[in-house]
């Protein structure tokens, strides 16, 4: 099906890739990538076999993995080898470039800072887009005084603080992708677009080997992005056939991204079935952050041994648990699994107005040696079982940082609404 798109006109060609118009999507583009690798802005130029299909793998993964963390994103889906379908966005012509390590340009603009001094919170600076004047960099004032618009965005302080907070957030999700790998994301470059249709600011353009420096264990001397060929003193087949492998490399790599070793589920006990509906939350929060759950009815009061059963059935499988009790009236629930397990357990009781005062000294007041936390909300019941295991496991710990971010975004989008109205 990939290849009967048909392509309208030509949008824009760069150095590495060409966008088309898709009459048959509206609303969407075809990117196009090309055989081409370039250094200091086409300044060297080569035409390297196979590497439009490397760079599409490579964006097409980077992308659904941060798509399906919730960052939005011009991508819609990879459509060939070297092609992919995105949502048509006026690019915002600014390069945002997040460092978590001081190298390459850094050092020569900040002279006495020494490779590899570390930035927490990671460094964000930004480049306007000017080949003629070697992209300089930009100061958030330059970028407001610019007063861009595009697809009828005005870009002011808000759109910038969104991009900057994006910007982070993206860089830290690829980081953690990258860490089971056993490799450093040193830092990254990226470009948003204004979508045509939902005047959204979107990550657009690619994120691919030319986007970012990756150091295996942390080693720039294994060095995997572009800078190996941006090093090359000179341009022999045998060199490029090296830049090639490196690429190749990633591109076999970061299809692991998407995946993740370590299982993770919840496991929901409720002292009787009338709980079910507060119980059936927590299974759907779980849903979003990709956690499996499990519901189960028990009471530690009046079934004890069947309690301890149930928990043993959980304990015994080799897969990490976070057990979530759900007792109204006295949670004898939470406690009980609390100080019998060494599983992280949670209490989230469905109080009621009339004794709920009254109720939740049960799961707050208990005896000592348990280290058993108490959330009313069953989605937070639901997210601190998400933080637990995001602490190994990337694609889950994506989803908390988007969430964070989307949150941020919805505010400060509600703020500006609010004083455009009372202006």
């Amino acid at each position: 099906a990939s290849l009967d798109l048909k392509l309208g006109k030509k949008v824009n060609e760069g150095k590495t890739k060409e966008v088309y118009e898709l009459p048959d999507i509206p609303g969407c583009v075809l990117m196009q990538s090309k055989d081409q690798i370039t250094a200091g802005n086409a300044a060297r130029k080569d035409r390297m076999e196979g590497k439009a299909a490397i760079s599409n793998t490579t964006t097409s993964c980077v992308f659904q993995l941060l798509q399906e963390a919730g960052i939005k994103t011009a991508f819609v889906r990879k459509q060939s080898d070297t092609a992919f379908i995105a949502a048509h966005c006026e690019m915002i012509p600014i390069e945002w470039v997040c460092r978590r390590i001081a190298t390459g340009s850094f050092l020569k603009r900040n002279p006495g800072v020494k490779e590899g001094y570390k930035f927490y919170p990671p460094k964000i600076e930004m480049f306007y887009k000017d080949d003629a004047n070697n992209d300089p960099q930009w100061s958030e004032e330059q970028l407001i005084e610019a007063k861009f618009c595009f697809a009828g965005l005005s870009i002011g302080q808000t759109e910038v603080d969104i991009m900057a907070r994006s910007t982070q957030a993206i860089f830290e999700i690829l980081e953690k992708a990258w860490q089971p790998q056993n490799c450093t994301l040193v830092d990254l470059k990226i470009e948003f677009g204004v979508n045509i249709l939902t005047k959204e600011i979107v990550l657009a353009d690619v994120i691919d080997n030319d986007s970012w420096r990756l150091w295996p264990a942390g080693d720039r001397s294994q060095q995997k992005d572009k800078q190996s060929y941006r090093d090359l003193k000179e341009v022999t087949p045998e060199a490029l056939q090296m830049v090639k492998r490196n690429f190749e490399w990633v591109a076999e790599r970061v299809e692991l991204l998407l995946k993740t070793k370590s299982q993770g589920r919840v496991v929901v006990l409720m002292g009787s079935s009338s709980d079910l509906s507060h119980c059936e939350k927590i299974k759907k929060a779980c849903a979003t952050f990709g956690i499996p759950c499990e519901l189960r009815v028990t009471s530690a009061h009046k079934g004890p041994d069947e309690t301890l059963r149930i928990k043993a059935e959980y304990e015994g499988d080799g897969i990490p648990t976070v057990f979530v009790a759900v007792a109204g009236r006295s949670n004898g629930l939470g406690p009980v699994m609390s100080g019998n397990t060494a599983y992280p357990v949670v209490n989230c009781p469905p109080l009621s107005a009339d004794w709920g005062t009254q109720d939740v000294w049960s799961s707050l007041r208990l005896p000592s040696g348990l280290g058993c936390p108490t959330t009313l909300s069953p989605e937070g019941a639901a997210q601190f079982a998400a933080q637990i295991f995001g602490l190994n496991n990337h694609l889950v710990w994506a989803k908390l940082r988007s969430n964070m971010l989307n949150t941020w975004i919805s505010l400060k989008q509600a703020d500006k609404k609010l004083r455009e109205c009372t202006l």
